[in-house]
């Protein structure tokens, strides 16, 4: 993907090489390099998959990302084989991958790369960061450089978030 942040020891920094290449349909996959790096929609994510992934047995090598309706907890037996789980903002309107992300990493444990891709924008940035997100993949006509700045937007936090479980009363 380009247009790439992600969060190094909390440092945000612009990825010049992502490996992953976003496959949104069967037509796409077909067409991708077979030694390609895939970031799958769940349903091609499942029926790509060995036996042998699907049991927990091994490590699989593609990673699969959810669009808004997908349950996140419906990953819940491949977490340990997954190298990274992207989540879709079909709109800015719609703030449901943010639920996704914190339920991933607060009730399923997800400690892997969670990547915010689609119609991410600048200001969505810290909020996404808040939620759990640690990779952000920002629109084309936007720049990188700008949106790091967005990363900064809150300095404090009141309430409890995936990144700071205590609020703020709990912290003093």
């Amino acid at each position: 993907m380009k247009q790439l942040i992600c969060l190094q020891d909390g440092v945000p920094c612009i990825v010049q090489d992502d490996p992953w290449v976003l496959i949104e349909s069967e037509q796409a996959l077909s067409a991708a390099e077979p030694q390609a790096k895939l970031m799958l929609p769940l349903a091609l994510w499942l029926a790509r998959q060995p036996q042998r992934v699907l049991e927990g047995l091994g490590s699989s090598e593609d990673s699969v990302w959810l669009s808004a309706e997908d349950d996140p907890e419906s990953l819940h037996p491949w977490l340990a084989v997954l190298p990274l789980i992207a989540l879709h903002f079909d709109s800015f309107r719609d703030g449901r991958p943010y639920t996704q992300a914190y339920i991933l990493r607060s009730r399923l444990g997800w400690a892997g790369e969670l990547r915010a891709f689609g119609d991410v924008l600048r200001d969505q940035l810290s909020h996404m960061r808040h939620c759990g997100m640690d990779s952000f993949a920002i629109r084309a006509d936007k720049s990188p450089e700008d949106a790091i700045k967005g990363l900064s937007g809150l300095s404090v936090l009141y309430g409890r978030s995936a990144i700071e479980p205590k609020p703020l009363f709990r912290r003093r």
